[in-house]
């Protein structure tokens, strides 16, 4: 009989759960309108209950002046300083959730910046948390995003300033070690600020052994969460047949046999009750 491991690491983190509380405690608290600006978490199952309890997203800054003036709570991914003072330049009350771990870059980004180094983001282009960390540099810095060893190799720096380099919490560990081991290479005066989050280093290198010890691995969490993507990619490498979903009935459980060692990891923003669904359809095939 085949045995299922759950990583002890899968589901919400601390920067997640806090976010989320902030939430539904100004829902039961606030009698005026409540707003997020951007999805407060990447899941959208999340996303739509708070919905139902009459939260709205704003997606674009524009949008404000159409709406009742209320209580603006910002993303677990945080923004950057314009928009955050935008926000508040309109009459809004600001409720701060981002992700106490991404707001230290932003001391960072702008402590370094205004010393007059450039700054190097290692991490996703398009990801929130790394347009917010952006946008807290000086203006007068050149802000670089890096997000493969190819872009580390092509990096050539124009300025003759130092060099700040941060990270995206949720980033490979491995691979942002190897882009540093790269840029270092170069010559350049360089600061490392390693900002991968703790909880990300502890997630992904159990992911990497559970998936070693299955013969199917389960990786759950949405389809615009960085960090379950990156899950899903180093369990990949260990267990061919891993696979990803964002809720139980994605799932085709028949490609379980009774015989088969399964294990099961999550994204930091994936609630525990998907993941207890979909264990026990798992333990049902066992």
């Amino acid at each position: 009989m085949g045995e299922l491991t759950i990583a002890k690491s899968a589901g919400f983190c601390f920067g997640v759960t806090r976010a989320v509380n902030m939430v539904y405690e100004a829902i039961e608290k606030e009698n005026v309108p409540i707003y997020t600006y951007g999805p407060i978490i990447h899941n959208d199952e999340v996303v739509k209950d708070m919905e139902k309890n009459g939260v709205t997203v704003i997606n674009d800054l524009d949008e404000l002046s159409s709406h009742e003036k209320g209580v603006m709570i910002i993303r677990s991914h945080g923004i950057s300083k314009a928009e955050y003072d935008r926000i508040k330049n309109c009459g809004f009350e600001v409720l701060n959730a981002t992700c106490p771990f991404v707001s230290k870059i932003h001391r960072y980004v702008e402590d370094y910046s205004s010393k007059g180094y450039d700054i190097i983001i290692v991490g996703s282009p398009k990801h929130p948390e790394v347009c917010g960390i952006k946008g807290w540099a000086d203006e007068k810095c050149h802000v670089t995003i890096i997000n493969s060893p190819v872009d580390a190799e092509n990096y050539m720096k124009n300025s003759t300033k130092k060099l700040c380099i941060v990270s995206q919490t949720t980033f490979n560990y491995n691979k942002f070690q190897d882009i540093v081991e790269i840029i270092a290479k170069k010559g350049y005066d360089i600061t490392v600020l390693n900002t991968i989050c703790n909880a990300t280093e502890v997630r992904q290198t159990e992911a990497r052994k559970v998936a070693q010890c299955s013969d199917v691995m389960i990786v759950i969490g949405d389809r615009h969460s960085s960090n379950t993507q990156k899950l899903f990619e180093i369990c990949k490498n260990e267990c061919k047949n891993t696979y990803y979903i964002q809720t139980s009935d994605e799932m085709d459980y028949t490609q379980i046999r009774s015989n088969n060692n399964v294990g099961i990891t999550a994204g930091a923003s994936t609630p525990n009750n998907i993941i207890e669904e979909v264990s026990k359809n798992v333990r049902n095939e066992l």
